[in-house]
């Protein structure tokens, strides 16, 4: 199963973000010799190697916000399973079985695992994708990219999310007798020289592990158990120095101080991408920002916030869908307003890369009570707004997974 997939591996690379696609749109739209993309399917983009991720982490989102996504957008992502449970990137052709050359991946089936299990209803596809994860857990506790491959921080922590969204208990899935917590501590950085406390994505070719600040922030987040769309925690550990990490908990409290180091100079994080050094990573701060929350650093979480805040709009709009999805993230762990972040209205920028919603729900609507006493003229102004958006053209260049993960 290894082999066939090569292409695909160095094509689309693994999550986190997010988390975590950095560069998110470095895929061309498709050509008019191509067959149209399904309406149902968010951006125009070709959806060769993130189909599934991007839609969802958009409908993740737009729960997250409080929207509920269209049936035909949540039908389309549910009906691209295999029938062993795993999702690849994207299928054209869904009456087809999938079969030896059918490019599954652990970072699509996690990504709809946490999409469908936080909409509900789909437990049927969920549990499946979920044995189908189990089944191809490596030895080492972790997950690679494709089924076999080596642990990889980044898939190991998308895996992680999914297991929890799903209801499992990521510490009792083993392998051998060993969990994801284990094969995460094993490509954690100890304390002392480069990169102290960080993650690393896989070890280099010399067996090294090298600090990746795109894993360090999945690294993160799957630590303490969190998915894509996690909010604030309550770590008590924020701000902590590097010791040794003996625990999870441990491991993510130094992998926190490493992000916040990074973070400290501009407030985001870098390109690692070979003469791009200087560049500023949007996807990755969205994801490091995200990851920072869920540890409890709401502070260090906030200020990179604040920068994505003024300045990732425009890395959103040419982005496309899994861009505005990883800055509402951003957004709901931090406690600011997906639809004014920045002067943006996140969810009606992500929303209008799709089909328009059947309906809107308010995210804080726990009573009838509660929202009778909401002003009214927010509730209009918000419907005006849904409408509005049912007539705007789908705008999406390639989101998300198209970066290099290890330096």
């Amino acid at each position: 199963m290894n082999v066939r997939r090569s292409a695909a591996v160095l094509a689309a690379v693994a999550v986190i973000g997010a988390a975590a696609p950095a560069t998110a749109d470095s895929s061309p739209s498709p050509s008019p010799s191509q067959p149209a993309l399904p309406a149902a399917l968010y951006g125009d983009g070709d959806p060769q190697y993130d189909g599934v991720w991007r839609q969802s982490l958009a409908l993740l989102a737009q729960h997250t916000a409080g929207v509920a996504p269209p049936k035909a957008a949540v039908d389309w992502l549910a009906g691209q399973q295999c029938a062993d449970g795993a999702f690849a990137p994207y299928r054209a052709d869904t009456t087809k079985a999938c079969d030896d050359k059918s490019m599954v991946d652990t970072n699509q089936t996690a990504a709809a695992i946490q999409a469908l299990a936080a909409l509900g209803g789909h437990d049927a596809v969920t549990d499946k994708a979920v044995g189908w994860l189990k089944s191809v857990q490596n030895k080492d506790g972790g997950w690679g990219y494709t089924a076999g491959g080596a642990s990889d921080t980044n898939s190991t922590s998308v895996v992680i999310g999914a297991l929890a969204a799903a209801g499992e208990k990521p510490a009792e899935v083993r392998k051998d007798g060993k969990s994801p917590y284990d094969a995460l501590l094993g490509l954690a950085l100890p304390c002392e020289g480069d990169g102290a406390g960080a993650f690393a994505f896989q070890p280099d070719k010399k067996g090294e592990l090298i600090a990746n600040a795109d894993a360090t922030a999945a690294g993160v987040l799957g630590a303490v158990g969190a998915g894509l769309a996690a909010g604030p925690g309550k770590s008590g550990r924020a701000g902590a120095r590097c010791e040794k990490a003996d625990s999870p908990g441990q491991a993510a409290a130094n992998g926190a101080a490493y992000l916040t180091d990074a973070l400290a100079q501009g407030g985001h994080l870098v390109s690692a991408l070979p003469g791009s050094e200087d560049q500023p990573d949007y996807g990755n701060t969205a994801d490091a920002v995200v990851a920072l929350a869920a540890q409890g650093s709401t502070e260090q979480a906030g200020t990179a916030a604040a920068w994505l805040e003024k300045n990732a709009a425009g890395w959103a709009a040419q982005s496309g869908p899994a861009a505005y999805a990883q800055l509402i993230f951003a957004a709901h762990a931090t406690g600011a307003d997906p639809r004014a972040f920045g002067g943006t209205d996140l969810v009606e920028r992500l929303t209008a890369t799709g089909p328009a919603p059947e309906k809107a729900t308010r995210a804080s609507d726990d009573t009838k009570e509660a929202e009778d006493k909401e002003d009214s003229g927010f509730g209009v102004w918000w419907f005006v707004g849904v409408c509005l958006v049912a007539g705007i053209g789908i705008g999406f260049l390639f989101s998300g997974r198209a970066k290099k993960r290890q330096p």
